[in-house]
């Protein structure tokens, strides 16, 4: 018999996800839905997850063991966040109130304003500034559902600013139940002192800012917005081939407004993701579909920044592409942390289905930042990153549009969200 010292009794329905990955295609369909389903762990990870027989047959729970009563309760695995730059201070709201007037995205950048305004006041904060705001958003991601985030600096666009956000995300990780996976985005815009001298700022990321970076083992990707108004292809290029030298993994930023071919370079380097798409060219899309890069689909900036063109999310998957969803919490584009709403926006603005959404957001995220060995789904081996949602069933999750489903979170086999509420890990 399995022995478990926790155990999740009697869901509704249990949504697993397991499976190969990344899903692909149809696959995406399959999440592994069992009703009256029961999930076990031991010292945090899953060691049982199936049917009530199944368990009574196999499982024993040891002395002193927790039974959680999951009826009437859609149990699924932790959300994973695989896109967001939470280590900023500041905000923009201004910014959006131009917006609202007709102002673009770029028209304000071209201002100096957009990422600049906040490069501003990271700079002007602490690093126990940065750390205590990057805490309290965990915390509201936390209570949404979301247990692992990847989590992006690039507010800084000097060594010693960026090494401060990602000293705070290394902080914020040992400090809280979310885990907290670091990138390195010193090429998400030229620093304001080298506007001019853009090709000295690219040297200064090359020769100092990367090598650095990677020597203090400060963040485990490097992310370079390729975009006109950010990085050309040929110097996102020279970036990434500097960084997969310091020993990286590479996402880009692609395709985000104007079809520049960054799908297509992320695809030749091997990168790990190529995210947002919302402009990616048929090309870019089959050679998505051809390899292990993920596309990293961030529906929260175009309904954010009212736009009419989205990512062609249906396309993707029918082509074969590892589709995942993700918030892009930033200030600036989507100031938006909660994985449930993300998951309604990819079924009403990008055509997933539900089951598509719930794989997008779990399973295939994990995939995305290379954490699909350790979290993602619910089966034995992982951890036990588990929510309860107080929904009838899981089409629910995006039927009940606009509000927060998720009821109790369990990290890593500890209770750490009860009756909508932060609890000390129990």
């Amino acid at each position: 018999m399995i022995s478990a010292d926790l155990v999740v009794a009697g869901c509704r329905e249990l949504v697993t996800c397991a499976g190969a990955l990344p899903k692909r295609g149809p696959e995406m369909r399959r999440i592994g839905a069992v009703e009256n389903g029961w999930v076990a762990s031991s010292g945090g990870t899953i060691v049982f997850a199936g049917t009530e027989e199944e368990f009574q047959a196999g499982v024993a729970p040891a002395p002193g063991a927790v039974t959680i009563d999951a009826r009437g309760f859609v149990a699924l695995p932790g959300f994973v966040d695989a896109h967001t730059h939470l280590p900023f201070a500041g905000d923009r709201a201004r910014e959006f109130g131009l917006r609202i007037q007709g102002w673009t995205y770029q028209q304000l950048a071209e201002r100096g304003m957009g990422i600049q305004t906040t490069v501003k006041a990271t700079r002007a904060a602490s690093l126990d500034d940065i750390l205590a705001l990057t805490l309290k958003r965990l915390d509201r991601m936390l209570l949404t559902g979301t247990t692992t985030a990847e989590a992006k600096s690039g507010y800084g666009l000097n060594l010693e600013d960026e090494l401060k956000q990602l000293e705070a995300l290394r902080q914020a990780d040992i400090l809280h139940p979310v885990d907290v996976v670091p990138t390195f985005m010193g090429a998400h815009d030229i620093a304001p002192e080298y506007r001019d001298r853009r090709g000295e700022y690219v040297r200064l990321l090359v020769e100092t800012l990367i090598p650095e970076v990677g020597r203090r083992g400060l963040a485990e990707f490097f992310d370079v917005f390729c975009e006109p108004s950010a990085f050309s292809l040929e110097e996102t290029r020279t970036l990434a081939a500097a960084a997969k030298a310091a020993g990286f993994k590479i996402k880009v930023h692609a395709d985000e407004f104007v079809s520049l071919g960054g799908a297509e370079l992320a695809a030749e380097a091997g990168a790990v993701s190529a995210e947002h798409l919302i402009a990616v060219s048929e090309e870019g899309i089959s050679r998505l579909a051809a390899g292990d890069t993920a596309a990293i689909l961030l529906p929260g900036v175009s309904f954010f920044l009212m736009m009419d063109k989205r990512a062609p999310a249906r396309r993707l998957v029918d082509a074969g592409a590892a589709v995942a969803l993700a918030s892009d919490f930033n200030p600036g584009s989507s100031h938006i942390c909660s994985m449930p709403f993300v998951l309604q926006l990819g079924v009403f603005t990008l055509g997933l289905t539900v089951e598509e959404a719930i794989c997008a957001c779990t399973a295939n995220a994990a995939f995305a930042i290379r954490r699909h060995g350790a979290v993602g789904s619910l089966e034995p081996g992982k951890k036990m990153d588990l929510l309860l949602c107080d929904v009838p069933g899981h089409v629910s999750l995006a039927y009940e549009a606009g509000r927060n489903p998720v009821r109790t979170v369990i990290k890593n086999g500890k209770v750490v969200v009860e009756d909508g509420r932060r609890v000390a890990a129990r």
